[in-house]
């Protein structure tokens, strides 16, 4: 049966081959289509250079109807002012609710889990603010290297490629108020909220609060790997960081006093990506301890490799005494895995053809992250100088572990 669906799906492909550039190709586009073919789905996976030759080119060709849709691709825009320019430019052939930016990350059932346990379980969200959480870290690390995108990613880094977007976005959705119904403007109102809260990082606060890293030449997956500088296509003497990690604040009544620790990179010791709760330690401990962070419980929403939520607990040791270890509670036991869980592109690529916006960036929310990242991009080009260096296969520059031990506290990277 399958098997049948397929061949009925590979029946109904065309491959079109046409210089986006050249108006004159949308025409033989437009002799493609069907004149049935009404609910239009543009997928934009191109550099964000060539959304605005796109869009004119379809609406020459009078391909843009009101049921029209088109998904735009991170990074957008190169800086704040470009991506307003882009907005602006989309936005003269599609209205807003026609746009779908989108975000993978977003599309992934663990982080619509953290949503549902957060707002369907009062035990969470009764302790989800800085009364009883520490610190929160989320991590999206890469083995692999820049392999064969250096002609896109010298161009833009780390910074641009998966913290302006991926990370401020996970940012997003664990630390947004709880949404007044489940509608995509409602969501999408909290979390630009958390966004326009975020502590501005500025000037000297940068190289306090914000690490860059270029990886060197080192050891991943067992076979020796050339530092970035020497990737084909890569200059020499570049400057592009490979890795970032930063400090983050949220100045509201929820969050203030909690750190967020943010990181990612390439060429890193596993690929991972995590959000880890870290709630606060007991304020006293009546059982003989180990070691000092037994008692800390910890809540770990693990997206890649492989999807699950753990709640890290105590519990008595077997044997006499009441010695205490730390356990694991899975909150998604294998039994409830055997339907096949739709990859995050097809969910939101369906989400966009059925018109649900709920889990794409709106216009103001890819806005105010560029604002936010805009003056440590301009603190970086003034400075001119290398990010540090680290091993390949390691866990990123020495001076991203300082960030957190100068706080007293540790990255998780045995979760």
């Amino acid at each position: 049966l399958e098997l049948e669906v397929l061949d009925a799906f590979i029946a109904k492909v065309q491959c079109l081959t046409m210089d986006v550039t050249d108006e004159g190709a949308y025409k033989a586009l437009r002799k493609t289509f069907s004149q049935e073919d009404s609910n239009r789905l543009y997928y934009m996976a191109t550099g964000s250079d060539l959304y605005t030759p796109v869009c004119r080119g379809l609406h020459s060709a009078g391909l843009i109807t009101p049921q029209s849709k088109i998904v735009l691709e991170k990074p957008i825009g190169h800086d704040l002012a470009s991506a307003r320019a882009i907005n602006d430019t989309v936005a003269e052939f599609f209205k807003e609710n026609q746009i779908y930016r989108i975000d993978h990350y977003l599309g992934k059932e663990t982080v619509q889990n953290l949503m549902v346990l957060r707002f369907a379980n009062s035990l969470f969200e009764s302790q989800w603010n800085q009364h009883y959480i520490d610190h929160i870290q989320i991590t999206i690390s890469e083995s692999l290297g820049v392999e064969k995108r250096a002609g896109f990613y010298e161009h833009v880094g780390a910074m641009r490629d998966m913290f302006q977007n991926h990370l401020l976005q996970l940012l997003c959705i664990t630390a947004m108020e709880p949404p007044a119904r489940l509608e995509p403007d409602a969501v999408r109102d909290e979390k630009v909220k958390v966004l326009r809260a975020l502590k501005p990082i500025t000037g000297n606060l940068i190289s306090d609060n914000v690490v860059r890293g270029q990886y060197d030449a080192g050891v991943a997956d067992g076979k020796a790997v050339p530092r970035y500088r020497d990737e084909p296509g890569v200059h020499p003497k570049s400057q592009t960081e490979t890795f970032i990690a930063a400090k983050v604040e949220i100045d509201n009544w929820r969050w203030a006093g909690v750190p967020f620790y943010l990181r990612t990179g390439k060429r890193l010791a596993e690929r991972a990506c995590e959000i880890v709760v870290h709630f606060k330690e007991i304020p006293h401990s009546i059982f003989p301890l180990q070691h000092k962070n037994t008692m800390a419980n910890k809540l770990i929403f693990r997206l890649q490799p492989d999807e699950g939520v753990r709640l890290m607990l105590c519990e008595k040791r077997v044997g006499p005494g009441m010695n205490v270890r730390p356990m694991n509670l899975s909150l998604n036991p294998s039994n409830h895995r055997q339907t096949r869980v739709p990859e995050a592109y097809e969910r939101l690529l369906f989400d966009a053809l059925s018109g649900n916006a709920t889990l794409f960036l709106r216009n103001d929310e890819l806005l105010e992250a560029w604002r936010w990242v805009d003056p440590i991009l301009s603190y970086w080009t003034e400075l001119d100088q290398r990010p540090e260096p680290y091993t390949a296969g390691s866990w990123g520059p020495a001076a991203a572990t300082l960030l957190l031990a100068k706080d007293g506290r540790l990255w998780d990277e045995n979760s």
